[in-house]
């Protein structure tokens, strides 16, 4: 996956409604009206929602006649999953160094505090 296509799937998912329908989605597949029922937006608006995470590659809709199941493609959150993890590791590691500083710090200023005292 590109850095273009994570940006596309973040932005797909920056929008509450589509999220709130890719939450309904991963408790299993839906069809389009049952993903509309209960928003107070038009249809056209649902499959203008859909065909963003379509784009995105986080929902899918096998071919066929209609009602088709509109399915959740998990492969994208492994990849999510991927590329925040890369970061949060490197975040982790930023403050265990920082951990060791201040634990040296204290060290330092507890010897010199044990030696003013002697």
């Amino acid at each position: 996956m590109t850095a273009d296509g994570l940006s596309r799937i973040f932005a797909a998912l920056a929008e509450p409604t589509r999220r709130d329908m890719v939450t309904r989605l991963a408790a299993g597949d839906a069809t389009v009206h049952q993903l509309a029922e209960p928003y107070q937006i038009s249809l056209q608006a649902v499959y203008k929602h859909l065909k963003v995470l379509e784009d995105a590659g986080v929902v899918s809709r096998p071919p066929g006649p209609q009602p088709r199941p509109v399915r959740l493609e998990v492969e994208v959150f492994d990849l999510m999953d991927r590329w925040i993890e890369r970061y949060r590791r490197q975040a982790e590691e930023r403050y265990r160094r920082l951990d060791d500083v201040i634990a040296q710090l204290n060290e330092t200023g507890n010897d010199q505090q044990e030696g003013t005292a002697a």
